[in-house]
Parts: structure tokens; C-alpha cells; sequence
């Protein structure tokens, strides 16, 4: 299974762009990030054009969850889990959208299967990428039974 992470904003030579893209490497089946931007001032107009471009840039038929602090906070074994229901549901690819500084629109929020927290706290933008797409290395090292994942 394919996994993308949907992402608002550019992450350009940072380096947490660099850890990002390296992790994303690793996935057994391919990961990519995929960046969209709004020309849209701060606001509602911005967060539902983000949204709206986010999902047109999601691969047909790909299940989506949305990444906000709102959601359901979610154990390595628990995306590895998810991953797993949706990859022998037939789904091809998955998605995980990472809103802009105002998260996800609703409509968003509501076409996705899934909303995920990583906990309460606010993390920088391109560092949680690089968190995401380690984690979802992590899940396909579980699914695998790789040694990576040891659970400590």
C-alpha cells in the first residue's frame, strides 16, 4: 500500500524536509509527500481552499485520515493496526493530511475515515512531517515484523 502525506506549505531544503523525504525512502511500497499552498490571507477562505486542494491532490479511491490534535491519539501498534484494516480493505493508498496554521475545514474533517492526534501539544510544521512520515515507517516495520519497532 501506498502512503502519502498531504501536507499545506512548502518544506523546501530544510532540514526537516531532508528527514521527511529520507523516512518517507524507506517504505516498503513508496511514500510521498505531497504540498499544496493557498494564496488565500489567514482565515476561513484560506483553511477551506487549503483543504479543498489537499483533497483534489489525493490519489482516487485512497483512504484519508486527517492529522489534528482533536483526534484520536493513536499508539505506533494502533496505526500499524489501521494500516493494516485498510490495506486488506482494498484500499490502494492512504493518506494522512496535515492542515495548515487553522487545521482542517470541516468538510475535510468529514470525508476523512479517520482523525488522528498525536497528542495535545503543538508541533512545528515541518518537524512533525518528519514525525509522521517516521511513523509511518514504524507501522510498516510492525506490519512486517522488522526489528525496528521493538516497542520500548
Amino acid at each position: 500500500m501506498q502512503l502519502f502525506i498531504l501536507a499545506v506549505g512548502k518544506g523546501r531544503a530544510s532540514p526537516e524536509n531532508t528527514l521527511t523525504q529520507g523516512w518517507l525512502s524507506h517504505l516498503p511500497q513508496g511514500g510521498s509527500l505531497i504540498e499544496v499552498e493557498s494564496k488565500f490571507p489567514p482565515g476561513q477562505k484560506r483553511t477551506d481552499d487549503e483543504s479543498s486542494r489537499l483533497l483534489r491532490a489525493m490519489p482516487d479511491g485512497a483512504a484519508l485520515a486527517v492529522l489534528d490534535p482533536r483526534g484520536k491519539d493513536h499508539s505506533s501498534e494502533d496505526l500499524a493496526a489501521l494500516i493494516s484494516t485498510w490495506r486488506d480493505g482494498g484500499f490502494a493508498a492512504a493518506c494522512f493530511a496535515i492542515g495548515g496554521a487553522d487545521g482542517h475545514a470541516d468538510m475535510m474533517r468529514q470525508k476523512a475515515e479517520r482523525s488522528i492526534s498525536f497528542g495535545r501539544a503543538t508541533w512545528p510544521h515541518m518537524l512533525f512531517r518528519a514525525m509522521l512520515a517516521e511513523q509511518l515507517y514504524r507501522a510498516s516495520a510492525i506490519l512486517a515484523g522488522h526489528p525496528y519497532h521493538r516497542g520500548d
